[in-house]
C-alpha cells in the first residue's frame, strides 16, 4: 500500500478488516493498514465482508480495485464495477496453489520454489488471465513466516509496476498455463507432527505451518507447540516418535533421521528451550505422540 500512496496513483479509498480486540488486555485495535492509510489521509473502509460495503465502493467510481490478502469475495456488480476491473497479488506461481494458503502449502508439499502473481479476478477462484509473476526460491530453512515476509516486498514492487502499466494501457495479460493445485486455509489440526513421516516431511510440516497455525506434538496427555526445529543429519536414528536427550539435544525420531526439538512451548508454560523442557520430565527416554 505504501507504493501505491507514494505513486502518482490517486488512491480514493483503502478497504480493510474491522478493529478487532489484540493482546492480553483484548484492545480493540486497528490493522496496520488502517493506521497507515489513516496517516495518509485516505479514507478507511472497515468490513470483514464486501457485500455490506457493496453500495459504498461502487459510489467511488474507481477506475481500478487492488486485493491483496483480503480473504472476502468480490461478485457482481461489484466485481465488474471498476473501469480496469480488480487485480489481485497472489503469493504462488498460478495455477499452482490457488487458495488461501499457497506459501504454507508449497512448503509442506516440499517445493523447492515458488512467488507471486498479479491476476485479473474473475469469478473462479484465483484463475484470471495473469499480468506478471516473479519467481522465488523456497530457502532450506525458511518458515510460511519468513517467505510471506519477502514476499510481500517483492510482490508490492510487482503490484505497483502492473498498476502503472494498466493506467498507460500498456498491461498485457496472460491465460493460465500448467496443472492446477488448490491451497485450502490451514487448519489447527495441520499443524500436528506425524513421526511416522521422513525428517524432511516432518521438517517442511513445521516449516510450513510455522507461525501460524503453529506446528505441535503431543507427549502423553501433554501438548507441546513446537517452536524451532531442524533435522538433526547425520545423528543415529530413533524409532519414530522415540525421543531421547543426546549432548543437550533433545531428539525425537522418524522414517529417517531424527529430528531436534530447538524451542518448544508446552501447553500452560512459557516457551522455552526444548533442553529445559525434556530435563523437567520424568527421566528417560519416551514416545511422542503423531
Amino acid at each position: 500500500m505504501r507504493l501505491l500512496l507514494a505513486s502518482p496513483h490517486d488512491v480514493v479509498a483503502v478497504v480493510t478488516r474491522e478493529d478487532a480486540p489484540h493482546g492480553r488486555k483484548r484492545v480493540m485495535t486497528a490493522t496496520p493498514v488502517a493506521v497507515e492509510a489513516e496517516a495518509a489521509g485516505v479514507p478507511v473502509i472497515r468490513a470483514n465482508r464486501l457485500a455490506p460495503v457493496t453500495d459504498e465502493l461502487m459510489a467511488l467510481e474507481a477506475d481500478l480495485g487492488v486485493i491483496v490478502a483480503y480473504g472476502g469475495l468480490i461478485r457482481e456488480p461489484l466485481l465488474s464495477a471498476p473501469r480496469l476491473g480488480w487485480i489481485n497479488l497472489h503469493f504462488s506461481l498460478l495455477p499452482r496453489w490457488r487458495g488461501a494458503a499457497p506459501v504454507q502449502r508449497a512448503i509442506i508439499a516440499g517445493d523447492r520454489e515458488t512467488g507471486a502473481a498479479v491476476f485479473q479476478l474473475v469469478p473462479e477462484l484465483d484463475a484470471g488471465d495473469i499480468y506478471a509473476t516473479l519467481r522465488h526460491p523456497i530457502g532450506a530453512h525458511q518458515t510460511a513466516g519468513h517467505l510471506l515476509a519477502a514476499l510481500a516486498e517483492s510482490g508490492a514492487r510487482l503490484l505497483a509496476d502492473v498498476v502503472d502499466d494498466l493506467a498507460a494501457g500498456a498491461a498485457i495479460a496472460a491465460a493460465q498455463r500448467g496443472e492446477v493445485t488448490l491451497a485450502p486455509k490451514l487448519a489447527l489440526a495441520d499443524g500436528r507432527l506425524d513421526w511416522n513421516a521422513t525428517a524432511a516431511e516432518v521438517d517442511a510440516r513445521f516449516r510450513g505451518t510455522t507461525p501460524e497455525p503453529g506446528a505441535f506434538t503431543e507427549f502423553g496427555s501433554e501438548r507441546v507447540k513446537v517452536l524451532d526445529a531442524v533435522v538433526a543429519h547425520g545423528a543415529a536414528r530413533l524409532a519414530p516418535g522415540h525421543v531421547e536427550l543426546r549432548a543437550g539435544r533433545v531428539l525425537v525420531g522418524t522414517a529417517s533421521d531424527p529430528v531436534q526439538l530447538v524451542t518448544v512451548h508446552p501447553a500452560g508454560k512459557r516457551a522455552m528451550p526444548a533442553a529445559d523442557w525434556w530435563r523437567g520430565r520424568p527421566a528417560g527416554a519416551g514416545v511422542v505422540a503423531s
